[in-house]
């Protein structure tokens, strides 16, 4: 019995003198990976079951969508990094960690239709322009969509699906009438939806809005829709209903929420053009430029930072979305 007790106690002892170096270099590890990778480790507890490694992907890795036109408003596919300026929080950036043309990014896209008594003049014609449109750009096992109809409430008539002729059977279902909260169904639109579908994969994110731009019942603002969409990172997209021929406060808000964002307004005037905007926009979702960098002096503070692309060449154009805001750590 004394010599069980020796072995067993000579077992134990050597059990615990061969674990000692493992355990000793798990700090050293997890710092390594957390220095070089943007790894790190949750600190170590007294039951080894409670120590779990977790991979983050870093929070200082900016990726911009962005399209270089020429003169004549033209897409141009042939540019490298080394035509055009990075400026980060008004810095030239880190480091360049990737740049390519992209067009192939899965889409995930929200079609917004006023539906206020406003554009009921053009309404049927406008229902027929979105549905063609869906056809054309959403990819069944490759891009989701869904319709959302606003006035002074918002109307998901369909949610993220890959299937046109439900997405086309949303938008028919759709009704004119009541008064228009455009800056609401924008802002819900990125928060409810879109920011939701955050994914380690890259995605070109967008909202595709048919109003006549004139919001008269939102109880948040330009501003703060404009905010949500660039925290979302969605790209929008703006057809003006008026047909007035003037240019009014309704115009000058779509123009605002799409430049800001990366994106485009398009006033067509007859309706035959409505069609020729939605093309346009397939066009330009098809036809752009990605940049992944590492920002100069970079902190994770949730506080708001520009972005500023420019071309080197003479008389490239460039449009991208404003900014974004830094992750809170």
């Amino acid at each position: 019995m004394k010599y069980t007790k020796l072995i067993f106690g000579l077992l134990i002892l050597a059990a615990a003198l061969v674990a000692q170096p493992v355990a000793a270099q798990a700090p050293s590890a997890a710092y390594v990976a957390n220095a070089d990778s943007g790894f790190s480790a949750s600190a170590a507890s007294d039951d080894p079951q409670d120590s779990v490694l977790t991979i983050r992907k870093r929070v200082d890795e900016v990726n911009v969508l962005f399209i270089a036109t020429d003169k004549h408003g033209k897409f141009v596919r042939n540019l490298s990094q080394n035509d055009f300026s990075f400026l980060d929080d008004h810095k030239p950036v880190q480091s360049i960690v990737n740049f390519r043309r992209e067009t192939d990014l899965p889409l995930k896209m929200g079609l917004l239709i006023d539906v206020s008594g406003s554009v009921h003049t053009r309404f049927a014609f406008e229902q027929d322009a979105a549905t063609s449109f869906m056809e054309h750009v959403v990819r069944p096992g490759f891009d989701r969509a869904f319709v959302m109809g606003f006035n002074a409430t918002q109307d998901v008539r369909q949610d993220f699906t890959d299937n046109v002729q439900l997405l086309s059977q949303g938008v028919h279902s759709l009704h004119d009438s009541g008064g228009t909260a455009l800056y609401d169904a924008i802002y819900h639109a990125c928060h409810d939806k879109l920011l939701k579908e955050q994914s380690d994969r890259p995605q070109r994110r967008a909202l595709i809005i048919l109003s006549d731009g004139d919001d008269n019942q939102s109880e948040y603002t330009l501003a703060q829709a404009v905010e949500m969409a660039q925290r979302a990172e969605v790209i929008i997209y703006a057809i003006s209903t008026d047909d007035s021929g003037l240019i009014l406060r309704g115009d000058k808000n779509l123009e605002k929420l799409s430049s800001a964002t990366g994106g485009r307004a398009f006033f067509p005037f007859k309706m035959k053009d409505i069609k020729n905007s939605f093309a346009a926009i397939e066009d330009e979702l098809r036809s752009q430029y990605v940049v992944s960098y590492h920002p100069a002096d970079f902190d994770a503070d949730g506080r708001y930072r520009s972005i500023e692309i420019s071309a080197l060449k003479k008389d490239l154009q460039v449009r991208a979305r404003k900014g974004y805001y830094a992750p809170r750590q």
